[in-house]
């Protein structure tokens, strides 16, 4: 289950095999950290990037940022010992890659440690249509659209054809308090296209953004975070409904528009993030 009011508007992959990368995340202004083992990692480097990353996360402190291990997939000849190894690590969650049903899940769930939790990759056209199954398995967080491996699948061109899948995860996330995050902008020195990119996955519905470079991080924070205006109406609204109670009224009106109770449960978690903001950007 989802925590309303922490961010997520920036989550970046950084490989699991690169010291210099795992050293400098700490000081990147990121929501969350994708440690990844899986597509980032050539298969002679596996198993290293595995003792070097599960080393790391034992003796690093990446403040709050939210710490996701992406390990390998079942199938695979490392995806095994990837489990065993971060299941004693213990990070804040573990990413399993091409997710299908909800079974891999529950079998993941019954072996996890502490307060550990399970995001999903999302990337196959079996998975998307097994969306809800798999987003109301045991120690479900979130889903992470891998809209490269989808369109492979698909046999697709443009982000168009990703609607119906995108949606269709937003759903099943959303029915389940769960997390969902769009997938990769892969122009990263193309700013306008990734701010165009996110505008839309902000509109959607999406609480952030995957990243493939911390020069992406700026844009992908601004578009997905709360902006002054939004706050100072949240701040507003909040106060009239206030107003508005004690004269005994069950609405008010603020710039000409009705105020109910859902938007001020609205403007209370917009306040609340941008709180978990403020304190994630002063760390």
């Amino acid at each position: 289950m989802q925590n309303v009011t922490q961010p997520f508007r920036s989550v970046l992959y950084i490989p699991g095999s690169k010291t210099r990368a795992l050293e400098k995340a700490k000081g990147l202004p990121v929501d969350a950290i994708i440690f990844d083992l899986e597509d980032a990692v050539s298969p002679e480097e596996k198993i290293a990037a595995r003792e070097l990353l599960a080393e790391t996360l034992r003796s690093t402190d990446y403040g709050p940022r939210k710490c996701i291990v992406r390990v390998n997939g079942g199938d695979t000849a490392w995806g095994a010992d990837d489990l065993a190894t971060f299941i004693d690590v213990a990070p804040d969650a573990i990413l399993l890659p091409k997710v299908e049903d909800g079974n891999v899940i529950a079998e993941l769930a019954a072996r996890l440690k502490g307060d550990t939790t399970i995001w999903a990759m999302m990337e196959t056209p079996r998975g998307i249509l097994n969306a809800p199954e798999i987003a109301a398995a045991p120690k479900m967080e979130g889903f992470v659209m891998g809209t490269n491996d989808l369109a492979k699948d698909l046999g697709s061109r443009g982000r168009a054809a990703m609607i119906t899948s995108l949606q269709l995860c937003l759903l099943a996330a959303r029915a389940e308090g769960l997390v969902c995050v769009d997938g990769v902008y892969n122009a990263f020195k193309d700013e306008e296209g990734l701010r165009t990119e996110c505008i839309e996955g902000r509109d959607m519905g999406f609480d952030g953004k995957t990243l493939i470079h911390p020069a992406q991080v700026a844009v992908s924070n601004a578009v997905f975070g709360p902006s002054e205006d939004e706050l100072d109406l949240a701040r507003r609204q909040i106060e009239a409904f206030e107003q508005a109670k004690a004269e005994g009224q069950g609405v008010a009106v603020v710039d000409g528009k009705i105020v109910e109770n859902l938007h001020v449960e609205t403007a209370t978690r917009l306040l609340a993030k941008a709180d978990a903001i403020n304190l994630l950007e002063g760390a």
